[in-house]
């Protein structure tokens, strides 16, 4: 069984991208059957294994995915080919995105963005205005 549903009749266009909000099916972590989370524009986006969700007005578009026991919450953005997973946390005004990964136990948080090919992971905890990237050389 699915542990959420794409409400059809709840969604919004941004940026050339139509997001669905998420309802839950079942309860999961701290997810009751019911709650209605955030929006995603693809299944692809939220994986319907672990606990991992998105709330608020939070959004994962493109080919992001959310899974394991992430969360990304308040107006959080995650796009492009980003990855969250793990027991990381997105929140705030963040954004990860490019082919940014955020796994492990880490924070992003505030107006931070991480993208490009930085990978911020372990216990790290990035906020504020941070801006953390890696751009490959061009050869």
């Amino acid at each position: 069984m699915n542990k959420y549903e794409m409400l059809q009749d709840d969604k919004i266009e941004i940026e050339g991208h139509a997001f669905c909000r998420i309802k839950a099916l079942k309860d999961f972590g701290n997810v009751e059957a019911g709650d209605i989370g955030g929006y995603i524009e693809k299944e692809e986006n939220l994986s319907q294994e672990g606990t991992c969700w998105v709330y608020d007005s939070a959004r994962v578009c493109g080919n992001a995915r959310v899974f394991d026991d992430a969360c990304i919450y308040d107006d959080a953005r995650v796009y492009g080919t980003a990855r969250v997973s793990d027991s990381a946390w997105v929140f705030g005004n963040a954004r990860v995105y490019g082919n940014a990964c955020v796994y492990g136990n880490a924070k992003v948080y505030g107006n931070a963005k991480v993208y490009g090919d930085a990978w911020v992971y372990g216990n790290a905890w990035v906020h504020g205005d941070a801006l953390i990237s890696k751009i490959n050389d061009i050869l």
